[in-house]
């Protein structure tokens, strides 16, 4: 297992990235360098209703509506071995086109908050992540959100950390 650190940036920069990303206000930039373990953890992706890019380019019988959500909203499922079927000889197929919850996903969510993931895969990534701490501020931020994290509930891992972020 590679154990190699990563650097995940300076967190003042990434947390206020990450918020506009949340906010819709532009995409996760991640430096994935190849990664791809969040398409190969068997997570459905939600794809709602006004984006017709994303809807044009995944073929129907690979969605379905979305449990709990108003009609419309739908989910891209995965394959018997976990992995996204936009997912082709280890790439995103519809990469320019991939759905907004693609756009703002970033892993390094849950090294931000403490919590763990839910997929071993994207786990054994989060904990190569470090981020860097320009002064005392940023750093007492990083520890108001993990404990903010710590009480936070939810369906999954991924909600709990996107609602500590929101919460702080």
């Amino acid at each position: 297992m590679d154990e190699t650190v990563l650097d995940a940036g300076d967190f003042s920069t990434w947390l206020r990235d990450m918020r506009a990303a949340l906010r819709g206000e532009r995409g996760a930039e991640v430096p994935c360098d190849g990664c791809n373990a969040c398409c190969r953890s068997s997570q459905f992706v939600h794809v709602e209703p006004d984006e017709h890019d994303a809807l044009a380019h995944i073929p129907r019988e690979l969605l379905f509506p979305a449990p709990g959500l108003p009609r419309g909203h739908r989910v891209l499922g995965y394959d018997q071995d976990g992995r996204c079927p936009m997912l082709v000889d280890d790439r995103c197929s519809i990469y320019d086109h991939r759905p907004r919850a693609c756009r703002t996903y970033d892993c390094r969510i849950f090294a931000a908050t403490g919590i763990e993931a839910d997929d071993e895969l994207v786990a054994r990534r989060v904990a190569r992540w470090r981020f860097t701490f320009a002064d005392a501020d940023a750093r007492a931020t990083s520890d108001a959100l993990r404990a903010c994290a710590s009480r936070v509930t939810g369906r999954n891992a991924t909600e709990r950390a996107v609602r500590a972020l929101r919460s702080t």
